[in-house]
């Protein structure tokens, strides 16, 4: 128990340091007018310099941990330049626009638009749709608002300084762990490595990235659990047995808990990993006791007495447990969903699972690119066979690489019955477990050369001058990498109306004046008011509720996206305001208390979206349009809005 407090006291302080390093850098960036990214190099350079700097610290807090010198020094340096690193990767090359990667385009747009839900209220109301509970988990979100309410800022707005900050805080929460499992001055190393990868391959998905650094070391956790060979071997006294390994045990289950709250498909696949280890774990224990009976299977009596079964029932017992752990945490914010789906008041029509891009139909194989990233692979891959019947590192992170491979394919085979698994999300997971395997190899391999070549006395420098070459040569290239990201948060329109690149904004400008006379046309807050609009990044700068979602895919599947796109194309297609008021009235869910069209001919328009799946593009467009007769009781308002008609409803 005292080392489960010290590590967790460890961990607080360190994601504190984290989190000033983070926003003292932020507040520094923000004061100084920054050329665009996408315009000019002077970001870049100096991104560069902070990466130097960050490479540095670290190096020195490694060095030190090795001497085992001023160990009060090396951590909080360590963790220092860690942060640093994070806060100069991503937050220097976004630090003249206030958007993060990806701007408010795609899949970012529902992003910021349930950040911008839980900044309004705390409760766990779905990102779109009125009265039903959220479908996505809401852990990082609802950890944002708090955080923007803290600050006084807008959802949008605190979404770059929150998943820079959390990224930082994360990346040493995930070293300290590493120090708790393996060697303090490998740990540095380790983290570095990982923190680096999931930066330039998992950043735009920001509260994903928390558990991709996570995760390895989570793995490892998870396996000293749920495998203890020297116990297995022991006398039958099953209570001394499985009294060691309890607190990893509980950090297990507490990890899968959190990831059930923040990401689905990594908490399954983790959750997968896990459940291979357990089922894996009790085999050896099964195997282990019946290699250790033989010598005594020609006393009859005492063999028949010994079940070899029996030894995997502690493995099973703490898989139980770490499920169990899990459960409960996550019920934290999926109970009033399963609540609501259980009573199953409304149909069903979730797509989420109905997207297969080309990655998702092939399997990864990273360790044969041409690329520093892609030799680092293939040192990790190698190492995990050649150490995997040795270490229980190189166990732990081959077993979540097979994982991996195994959702892969079973990905591939829930096609046939028209669906995935969306294995093409886990690339990112992937190339962290083989790169934390490879920095592995590289110390290990390393060593063995030296040790096979006689110790000379030059090879360590060597090997540390290519290990820092090899990481700033890969942690420069990281903007590159999220070139497309950082441009789109620099050419998309902010919540202010501006676009950080100083060009033409896009008919967001709009949105404030939408905003007010909606407002002072309906009378009611945000909150409680519904929008049926095709501008769906409308409700990503304003916390207004809206009819229909962008696409099925992130759409609740309590809300019958299918069944209110034909209800919309029926409205279209009404002769008189009295037959749409009438059939607004007769909705099976809470009818609009306002329009936002755009505005074409004598029609008003929405374009909206349907599930093509198996298509790739999975989404199609198509074109309603409203008459606009359709709106001349005087029940409606019509105001034109630059390339906006905003039609409100008085009932």
């Amino acid at each position: 128990m005292r080392q489960i407090a010290s590590g967790v006291g460890e961990a607080a302080l360190a994601a504190i340091v984290a989190a000033v390093v983070a926003a003292v850098g932020l507040v520094a960036f923000s004061l100084v007018q920054w050329p665009a990214f996408n315009a000019s190099n002077v970001t870049r350079a100096l991104t560069t310099v902070g990466q130097v700097a960050a490479a540095v610290m670290l190096a020195v807090a490694i060095a030190l941990l090795r001497l085992r010198k001023w160990p009060w020094v090396a951590k909080p340096l360590s963790w220092i330049g860690l942060s640093t690193f994070v806060t100069f990767t991503l937050g220097m090359p976004l630090a003249a626009t206030k958007l993060y990667l990806f701007g408010v385009s795609v899949d970012q747009e529902f992003r910021t638009e349930f950040l911008t839900r839980l900044t309004d209220s705390a409760a766990l109301r779905d990102m779109t749709y009125a009265d039903l509970p959220s479908f996505y988990p809401a852990g990082w979100f609802w950890i944002g608002g708090r955080v923007a309410n803290l600050l006084g800022m807008d959802g949008w707005e605190v979404f770059k300084p929150y998943a820079i900050g959390f990224l930082a805080v994360a990346a040493v929460v995930a070293l300290v762990l590493w120090s708790k499992l393996i060697r303090a001055d490998w740990a540095v190393g380790v983290a570095a490595a990982s923190t680096a990868v999931t930066l330039a391959y998992a950043a735009p998905e920001a509260y994903s990235a928390v558990i991709v650094l996570l995760l390895p070391p989570a793995l490892v956790l998870a396996w000293g659990a749920l495998y203890r060979p020297l116990e297995d071997v022991k006398a039958d006294d099953t209570e001394h047995r499985t009294a060691g390994g309890w607190g990893a045990v509980v950090g297990t289950g507490l990890f899968l808990g959190w990831a059930a709250t923040f990401y689905t498909l990594y908490f399954l696949v983790a959750a997968f990993a896990v459940a291979l280890m357990g089922l894996l774990a009790a085999f050896l224990a099964v195997r282990a006791r019946r290699a250790a009976d033989q010598p005594r299977r020609a006393r009859v009596a005492t063999a028949s007495a010994r079940r070899p079964w029996r030894a995997a029932v502690p493995p099973l017992t703490r898989l139980v447990v770490i499920a169990a752990i899990a459960g409960l945490i996550a019920l934290v914010v999926w109970a009033p969903y399963l609540a609501k789906a259980l009573r199953g008041t409304t149909a069903s029509s979730g797509t989420a699972l109905h997207y297969l891009p080309e990655a998702g139909a092939e399997l990864p194989l990273p360790m044969f690119q041409f690329s520093l990233l892609g030799a680092l692979c293939l040192i990790g891959t190698i190492w995990l066979v050649l150490r995997g019947a040795s270490s229980r590192r190189a166990q732990a992170l081959g077993i979540g690489v097979a994982a991996i491979y195994l959702w892969t394919l079973l990905s591939m085979v829930a096609t046939a019955a028209g669906t995935t698994l969306l294995s093409f999300r886990l690339e990112p997971v992937l190339l962290v477990l083989l790169s934390v395997a490879g920095a592995f190899g590289f110390v290990e391999g390393a060593r063995a050369i030296y040790q096979a070549l006689n110790e000379p006395a030059r090879f360590r420098l060597v090997a540390i001058v290519v290990a820092t070459i090899g990481a700033l040569a890969f942690a420069q290239d990281i903007p590159h990498v999220l070139t497309a990201e950082i441009t789109t948060a620099y050419t998309d329109t902010d919540g202010d109306g501006n676009r950080a690149d100083q060009r033409a904004a896009s008919a967001v400008t709009h949105y404030r004046e939408v905003d007010r006379a909606l407002t002072a046309q309906t009378g009611r807050p945000r909150s409680e008011t519904v929008v049926l609009t095709a501008d769906t990044s409308f409700l990503s700068f304003y916390p207004y509720f809206g009819f229909q979602a962008l696409t099925s895919h992130y759409a609740n599947p309590l809300a019958d996206f299918a069944e209110r796109g034909a209800t919309i194309k029926r409205w279209s297609e009404l002769k008189t305001s009295r037959e749409l008021l009438d059939a607004m009235a007769a909705s099976p869910w809470r009818a609009p208390d306002a329009f936002l069209f755009r505005r074409s001919g004598d029609s008003y328009t929405l374009r909206l979206a349907e599930d093509v799946y198996p298509n790739d593009p999975n989404v199609a467009r198509y074109s309603v349009s409203f008459p606009k007769e359709l709106f001349a009781d005087s029940r409606f308002t019509s105001t034109d809005i630059g390339p906006f008609t905003l039609v409100t409803v008085r009932r």
